[in-house]
């Protein structure tokens, strides 16, 4: 059977969601961020580089959402929550598949490491850092930060999903980064489609029962 190695608030999230959907069977092993937020050393035994979201399924070990999300799809969707071959939609659908974490993901965490950064420095540097943090979020990250948002609420004006007027996978994998914008990169009402689509996730069914199996959920706090 299938095994979610899952670690409570991370992108693995996703990966039950995206079971829930597909009502395929699993199994969960639960991990626990430690104080300094990073994944426990458990995760090594699984796979070397200890991160999460990770699979294991028939002797297979998978890691990287993107590639947990094909597999999974391949393996398990037969047909469902993926366009078509060689239509629009799928060229739009393998698009966000890989934006998700290529692109939009980057400022997002750039975005919360130099939020951090003053907190945790010593008490001294506290001004320095401050400084420099507020420098790079101002001129570089906000107005990344900005123009993908921006790109976002444009897409969603041309259908109701982003590849296209049917809720697919690709939709699955850009929630992490919608949730993450929300909670920290100022994702909000001045984008109207885009919240929009947040509610219409949150509302779904299979996301909700990937809640309640998955644990506290609480992205970017």
């Amino acid at each position: 059977m299938l095994t979610v190695h899952h670690l409570n608030n991370s992108r693995s999230q996703r990966v039950l969601w995206l079971l829930e959907e597909l009502g395929v069977p699993y199994e969960i092993v639960r991990y626990q961020r430690q104080p300094n937020m990073l994944a426990p050393k458990e995760l090594r035994a699984i796979h070397p580089l200890g991160k999460s979201p990770v699979i294991t399924d028939n002797g297979n070990t998978v890691a990287e959402s993107g590639a947990i999300v094909e597999y999974i799809i391949k393996t398990y969707g037969n047909g469902r929550l993926i366009p078509a071959d060689n239509t629009p939609e799928r060229l739009r659908y393998t698009y966000w598949l890989h934006y998700a974490e290529g692109s939009a993901m980057p400022p997002l965490l750039l975005k919360l490491i130099f939020g951090l950064l003053p907190k945790r420095s010593p008490f001294f540097m506290r001004p320095f850092v401050n400084a420099i943090s507020a420098k790079v979020l101002a001129t570089m990250v906000t107005p990344q930060l900005k123009q993908h948002m921006a790109f976002w609420e444009g897409e969603l004006g041309k259908s109701e999903w982003l590849a296209g007027n049917d809720f697919t996978a690709a939709d699955i994998q850009m929630s992490f980064p919608f949730e993450a914008a929300s909670a920290r990169g100022g994702l909000d009402q001045n984008y109207p489609k885009a919240m929009a689509w947040l509610a219409k996730i949150h509302a779904r069914p299979a996301y909700q029962r990937a809640l309640d199996i998955g644990g506290p959920y609480e992205v970017g706090k």
